[in-house]
């Protein structure tokens, strides 16, 4: 059902979803010592939906009758020089997987694969709401990185509170 072409890029994709998972844990780790608890479970929270998305892609192979591989992921960064690096690296990571996730719709474009290029949509529009939102704090953190505390506010008042997308693939083991 599934292109093999496209299935093993969205493979390879599951690889990169559990390594930005790794990397928003030691994100949230750093928080942690840092004393800013809103911004170590904003980064927990990140790290919880990396996985998710990981495993709508594992379900998404397993509907398609496609082989699932899980990659290994390489070792996350774990030390940040201030509490701006660790926002950093998440935008720039965001980015990355915004690359990536175009990769993945324009394989399922030139491989005919219209069941895979209609599951790529949700990921395209959440890779938007993701690149803006690590923009933002990315601003406030730089803007604020003398005042952790209107950093932990800014946190509290604009970020959370997210409900569940009724739109969004169906997540393996859930």
């Amino acid at each position: 059902m599934v292109a093999a072409r496209f299935a093993e890029a969205l493979n390879a994709q599951i690889g990169h979803e559990l390594a930005a998972h790794s990397q928003y844990l030691a994100c949230a780790i750093h928080y942690e010592g840092q004393t800013m608890p809103r911004m170590a479970a904003f980064f927990y929270s990140q790290a919880l939906e990396e996985r998710e998305h990981a495993m709508m892609m594992v379900q998404y192979l397993l509907d398609t009758d496609a082989e699932v591989v899980i990659p290994a992921v390489p070792a996350p960064v774990n030390g940040f020089e201030d509490v701006v690096a660790p926002v950093r690296l998440a935008l720039a990571q965001e980015k990355t997987v915004t690359a990536q996730i175009n990769d993945l719709m324009r394989i399922a474009r030139e491989e005919l694969d219209f069941a895979s290029d209609q599951f790529m949509q949700w990921f395209v529009k959440e890779q938007v709401e993701e690149v803006s939102t690590m923009s933002d704090l990315l601003a406030v953190a730089t803007r604020n990185a003398d005042d952790v505390d209107e950093i932990e506010e800014w946190v509290a008042r604009e970020t959370g509170g997210e409900s569940g997308d009724a739109t969004a693939p169906p997540v393996a083991g859930a």
